[in-house]
């Protein structure tokens, strides 16, 4: 195997792991949901293939295409989401991998037409900001490309903060969305956006009038995981 196809299916590899762990920690139902991962050097994205099974799927499933979405690898056809993906990677260099789930707590305050507040230190590990909502799609932009245009609310939604202070978002009245570094990172984040989105629920159904974390204990508690001075976990 040439250096280039090993680093390929290496690729493949870690985003068949990632959509393997979507089901796996209960974010995802049926086919709903897909990770995704760029190789910068090579322009390439490596993605799940469109309603298949995760229970099914094996290596060869995953598709690689191009940042113009053009096939090269992978038999199967990609993700319907994948224009949204690729959006997203073309705006953002510092995005190395994406994941979108349909999981139910963090799509109950998209659907709500919210964002999720920043009520606990949980949330400000993840984020030190409120989970931002993207703008409605027009009916313009729906019917010249549904999926791209949605990356394009997404980019906007994030574009001020950028996507490592805003790991997060939710498309409006559709579901979240997560990234990070990588795939890995992504699916940490994705994984951690449902706690949040939980603990934010339930929070204001205990305490509607509930105040939002004080300044100063959010930044404290992000930097401890975040930036050059992080010092959680082991170097």
């Amino acid at each position: 195997m040439s250096a280039v196809a090993g680093e390929l299916e290496a690729l493949r590899r870690a985003v068949l792991v990632a959509n393997l762990a979507l089901p796996a920690n209960g974010l995802v139902t049926l086919t709903w949901g897909n990770a995704s991962q760029i190789d910068r050097e090579r322009g390439l994205v490596a993605i799940k293939p469109s309603g298949v099974s995760y229970a099914e799927m094996t290596l060869a499933d995953i598709v690689v295409v191009d940042l113009d979405g053009a096939p090269v690898a992978g038999e199967r056809r990609p993700s319907t989401d994948t224009p949204t993906h690729l959006e997203l990677y073309r705006r953002f260099a510092q995005i190395g991998g994406v994941v979108h789930t349909h999981s139910t707590w963090a799509t109950v305050w998209a659907q709500a037409q919210r964002e999720i507040p920043i009520y606990g230190t949980t949330h400000a590990d993840l984020c030190a900001h409120a989970i931002p909502l993207t703008r409605a799609l027009t009916a313009e932009e729906i019917e010249a490309g549904y999926e791209h245009n949605t990356g394009v609310v997404l980019a906007e939604a994030i574009a001020k903060l950028g996507p490592e202070q805003v790991p997060a978002t939710l498309v409006r009245g559709h579901a979240p969305f997560a990234w990070g570094s990588d795939a890995a990172a992504a699916l940490e984040h994705a994984v951690t956006l449902e706690e949040v989105a939980r603990m934010a629920f339930l929070t204001e159904a205990l305490a509607p009038q509930a105040p939002t974390l004080d300044g100063a204990l959010r930044e404290t508690h992000h930097r401890r995981k975040h930036g050059p001075d992080a010092y959680y976990g082991q170097r």
